[in-house]
């Protein structure tokens, strides 16, 4: 439907489809609120969507985000969803040559085979204490912080006093992670596979003063109260259709095709401009949330825009006729596959990758991550597919600035994917090549985004996935009640760049939508 045929005042313009904007709009509708959303593509979903990538080829595949671990159980319930997620028995494989062998640690399948996998590469009981002991911890902040995302922001004191461990505060809030992973483990391998949840789509190194690292970690260690990622049945796309159909269904209107241009705004009242094909129009609300990055906030409201932000990651999608065989036969491809798959992302490997990408060249060994939707979710794979032993591949390559693709990003993409996956090949017993699926028209079922892609298709700026650094989750200067408040009274920011923003959550969303219901309550314009 377009914006102009319906009202031209709301409650509430949400500007962009994405699924925050979504969840914002659901809420607010559910709510008795007339809300309109305008999202700029031809679909919502924005980056938590499904499609099918390959011509002629019937994989339905989460093409950019992937996994699920932030979004609360709260808001699939209150929005009643139709929405599942499933547990991964294995949590991940990391191959590696020791004394001439190919061998690797698989963590999952059990307490017994995971000290058992821990022995066999570190000759004792040790590092596995030690994992048990570290995860303990995070364990325990993660009950205490994850329930507080979807709450009035908590001071630093408060969260410090609700977390009640000053050893968990000072590894996590204080000082640099890489004490604590040095502090903790000894092999090489083991802190590597630490460390990476520090580093997914952030560019640091693991002593780095500013702890973006520890942030980072923070958020992929809490998600459900657990630190679980779950893979999305149906894919990533099954959310986000939910969440349209929720919102529709509570009287939202999505007005896809539309793109915002203008904000302005008195504090009180404000208005729209977007763009369609057919010209410009204009619509008024009393609250505008912007479901879009920072620097798109700026730009709509005429503001000074903050720091350039910086994706610094390689997304490969892939589908195969089969799994390959590994190296390391002691394992079986279907579980190593099943979790993450850690590629180059030994300690060392990761701190070399990081120096040589912050000199301006590409790692020469570049780490990435791997895992396999359809093992655990066959639903993605239409049936043919599935009965012929298809299966998808997701890759996440790490310490890629967005700085490295700016001379050739065509040139420097198809680079950076031939070392990747020559990485990879190192530990399969047949190349990766071997195993990819064709397309109808013969091309290899394979394809690659760098951070200048992601800002091309999806505007990320700098092709972050996070819209800017993310934030530790208290209430800092300027953040506002719920860290979604921007320099406009009536305009808010509810996309992954708001305070608790970052992955697919939907926190903001949610955040935004109470802090909407919030002021009208409180000016008596419910």
């Amino acid at each position: 439907m377009a914006a102009h045929e319906g009202h031209r005042e709301h409650d509430v313009v949400i500007v962009g489809g994405g699924h925050n904007g979504l969840v914002a709009a659901a809420y607010l509708a559910r709510a008795g609120k007339s809300v309109l959303v305008l999202e700029r593509l031809g679909t919502t979903g924005g980056a938590a969507v499904s499609t099918r990538p390959f011509a002629g080829v019937d994989a339905r595949l989460s093409r950019y985000s992937y996994l699920v671990s932030l979004l609360p159980r709260k808001i699939v319930r209150d929005l009643g969803l139709d929405f599942r997620v499933r547990g991964r028995n294995v949590s991940s494989y990391t191959p590696t040559e020791r004394d001439g062998r190919p061998t690797g640690l698989l963590v999952g399948g059990g307490e017994r085979r995971t000290r058992e996998a821990f022995a066999r590469l570190t000759g004792s009981d040790r590092e596995y204490q030690a994992w048990q002991r570290f995860y303990a911890m995070t364990g325990r902040v993660a009950k205490q912080v994850f329930p507080t995302l979807t709450e009035p922001l908590p001071t630093r004191d408060e969260l410090r006093r609700r977390i009640d461990d000053e050893e968990a505060w000072r590894i996590l809030f204080e000082e640099p992670l890489g004490v604590a992973v040095e502090d903790t483990f000894t092999d090489d391998l083991v802190r590597g596979v630490v460390l990476t949840d520090a580093l997914i789509g952030t560019f640091a190194d693991a002593h780095d003063p500013s702890l973006r690292q520890n942030r980072c970690f923070l958020y992929h260690v809490i998600g459900g109260g657990t630190g679980a990622w779950d893979v999305p049945v149906g894919g990533m796309g099954a959310l986000t259709d939910a969440l349209a159909g929720a919102a529709r269904g509570a009287g939202a209107v999505l007005a896809t095709g539309h793109e915002a241009v203008r904000v302005r705004t008195d504090g009180r009242d404000a208005e729209v401009t977007y763009r369609t094909e057919d010209g410009e129009g204009v619509v008024r609300a009393r609250h505008v949330l912007v479901n879009a990055s920072p620097q798109e906030l700026a730009r709509l409201t005429g503001d000074e825009p903050p720091a350039p932000a910086e994706g610094a990651q390689l997304k490969v999608n892939m589908l195969l006729k089969r799994l390959p065989r590994l190296r390391d036969t002691s394992v079986d491809p279907r579980e190593a596959f099943s979790g993450t798959f850690h590629i180059a992302e030994g300690y060392e490997q990761l701190a070399t990758a990081h120096a040589q990408a912050a000199s301006g060249a590409l790692p020469e060994a570049p780490p990435s991550e791997i895992y396999c939707h359809s093992l655990t979710d066959p639903t993605i794979l239409g049936p043919d597919l599935a009965q012929l032993g298809y299966h998808t591949l997701t890759l996440f390559g790490l310490h890629t600035p967005a700085r490295l693709f700016a001379r050739d990003n065509d040139g420097v993409r198809e680079e950076l994917l031939k070392s990747t996956l020559a990485q990879l090949d190192a530990h399969l017993a047949e190349p990766l090549a071997d195993c990819l699926a064709t397309d109808a028209d013969g091309r290899p079922c394979i394809e690659a985004k760098t951070p200048l892609d992601l800002e091309r298709d999806l505007r990320l700026p700098g092709g972050n996935i996070f819209h800017r650094d993310l934030a530790f989750p208290y209430a800092q200067e300027g953040t506002g009640r719920w860290g979604v408040e921007t320099a406009h009274a009536n305009v808010l920011l509810c996309g992954a760049g708001a305070v608790r923003g970052g992955g697919v959550s939907g926190v903001p969303g949610h955040n935004a939508a109470m802090a909407v219901l919030e002021d009208l309550e409180a000016h008596g314009r419910v």
